[in-house]
């Protein structure tokens, strides 16, 4: 008699299971993956926070090498300051105050009849100051005017391309023993001005312009004490020039290639070059007020401010591309990810230019099919020209950067629109 299925002896599950478990320990101490991956994730980090060092470092250094290093980009660059009124006012004054003080107002009266002189120069006491005072309008007016003219624009481009050996030795130490620095300071010498100034007077009838003697004067371009203790490392940054900013692209592309998780990885790098870019612009904002509060109570802030902006707006330039450049990679690489947040962008971006597709009615045919064969190296390609035309570019603003991104965005909209594999469309028709 065959004995029923519930009479017979159970099976022995204890001995399977401590079995079982014993394998898993096993395992998991024979492939300790977990560690491996932190030292990469740890490493890859570490990459990118060096990325966030050197960002700021990199765009210093690039204009390190190609506006003080580079005199005809640094005279460039200061040739627009010759038609700010804050320099113009500056240079004015400054012309003004040296004619007057080398003009004798006696010598005005050298025509007057020798028997009324001792009564007018005794009396030149009290006539003196409302003299003083039409003469300087005068001058002012006539100083003004050769200021505001196209002949000053080119004197200025000249005596900025004479003062930019001083400027690169005030900011890095270079330039030999040849540049002399006037009082820990860059300044441009206004004699050439004031020639011309005195010529101007004595076409407009002030004969006594023409006895002034040859006069130099400065005007104060920058100072160097309030930079000398970092002018060693600005030296080092300008050597690096154009290789600092190479490092630090293939650090960020080390960090990626490293991380275990490539894509938050890129995102993390396009962050921390947006970051670091900002701080860059914090700090040229804090080291304005820094600066022109050290400067000397006789030089002019708003013209030594203007100059200051004129220096570093290529900086400022360059941080506004570097923001926008590290914020529009870390959208991308997010974007091409599959999270919750940006599937669902990326299905209403599908949805919206599938919907445009068929509510025009249109059908891919065989370029729709090729396409979508292609269509992920279609994508590669249009972020690969993008990525090279930013590369190329001569000093891309962050403007620019913002269109080549639409081009791309727009490049990428008509690959989805034209995207058919060839599966009939259903339209969905209401009950009822």
């Amino acid at each position: 008699m065959t004995p029923d299925r519930d009479d017979r002896p159970p099976a022995d599950t204890s001995d399977d299971l401590a079995a079982l478990r014993a394998r898993v320990s096993q395992l998991e101490a024979a492939a300790p993956a977990r560690p491996r991956h932190h030292l990469r994730s740890f490493f890859s980090g570490l990459l990118i926070v060096l990325v966030a060092i050197l960002t700021p470092l990199s765009a210093v250094a690039t204009w390190a090498s190609d506006i003080v290093g580079d005199t005809d980009r640094y005279v460039a660059t200061m040739e627009p300051l010759a038609s700010d009124p804050d320099v113009q006012a500056a240079v004015t004054n400054r012309v003004t105050n040296v004619v007057m003080e080398n003009i004798d107002l006696k010598a005005l009266l050298s025509d007057v009849a020798p028997a009324d002189r001792p009564r007018l120069e005794k009396a030149l006491g009290t006539l003196s100051g409302p003299l003083t005072s039409g003469l300087s309008g005068f001058v002012h007016n006539t100083v003004q005017k050769f200021v505001s003219s196209d002949s000053f624009e080119k004197l200025w481009t000249g005596l900025n391309r004479r003062a930019h050996t001083a400027v690169d030795k005030a900011l890095t130490g270079s330039g030999g023993g040849a540049v002399k620095l006037t009082n820990d300071a860059v300044t441009i010498d206004l004699a050439p001005v004031i020639d011309e100034a005195k010529k101007r007077l004595v076409d407009r009838g002030l004969g006594v312009a023409s006895k002034i003697p040859a006069v130099h004067t400065d005007f104060t371009v920058l100072t160097s004490d309030s930079i000398g203790k970092i002018k060693k490392g600005f030296r080092l940054l300008q050597l690096m020039g154009v290789w600092l900013p190479v490092i630090t692209l293939v650090l960020a592309a080390c960090a990626v290639l490293l991380a275990v998780r490539r894509r938050r990885a890129l995102v993390a790098a396009g962050i921390a070059v947006a970051v670091g870019a900002a701080l860059l612009g914090i700090g040229l904002w804090a080291f304005r007020a820094f600066y022109l509060d050290g400067l000397p109570s006789e030089v002019s802030q708003p013209a030594a401010g203007a100059v200051y902006d004129a220096l570093v707006r290529f900086l400022r330039t360059t941080v506004r591309m570097l923001i926008t450049v590290g914020i529009v990679v870390a959208l991308a690489a997010w974007l091409s990810g599959d999270g919750r947040a940006a599937t669902r962008v990326k299905a209403m971006w599908r949805g919206g230019i599938g919907a445009v597709r068929d509510a025009a009615g249109l059908t891919g045919g065989p370029v729709g099919a090729w396409v979508h064969r292609a269509k992920t190296w279609l994508n590669w390609t249009v972020v690969a020209v993008s990525a090279v035309i930013m590369l190329v570019w001569d000093r891309p603003t962050g403007v620019v950067i913002v269109w080549i991104a639409l081009c791309a965005l727009i490049a990428l909209a008509v690959i989805e629109f034209l995207d058919d594999d060839g599966s009939p469309h259903v339209t969905a028709v209401p009950a009822g």
